[in-house]
């Protein structure tokens, strides 16, 4: 490269810094450059929808929910003697269909039931 070719892309202040190149990204640059800015909103997003990993159930009025896993055999009615001996069993079933939004009182073995923490006498 000679000389000459050197100096005419060089701006100077005689010819107004017209010497100069445009910085110019092609798609695939365009792409990278973005990709590389959404990074952190994206894990600030993920961190805060995740809670951290830290997620409790609770009911309506924020107290904590005990979850039951139905064994086979098992009804409501002998899961709320378990529970709750002490209190009347229809109540029980009531409330609990309730909560799970459940159409009716059929269980299923493996099926997990939220149990609102008023209702745990004997732990959930």
């Amino acid at each position: 490269m000679s000389t000459t070719a050197l100096q005419a892309s060089i701006p100077t202040a005689s010819n107004g810094g017209q010497g100069r190149s445009r910085l110019r990204l092609t798609r695939r640059g365009r792409v990278v450059f973005t990709t590389l800015a959404a990074l952190p909103v994206v894990a600030i997003a993920l961190v805060l929808g995740l809670n951290g990993g830290i997620a409790t159930a609770t009911d309506t009025t924020g107290a904590p929910v005990g979850v039951v896993t139905v064994d086979a055999g098992e009804s409501l009615w002998s899961i709320a003697s378990e529970i709750s001996p002490n209190s009347d069993p229809r109540d029980f079933v009531a409330e609990v269909l309730a909560f799970n939004q459940l159409s009716s009182a059929d269980v299923f073995p493996g099926q997990q039931l939220a149990i609102p923490s008023s209702l745990c006498v004997s732990g959930c």
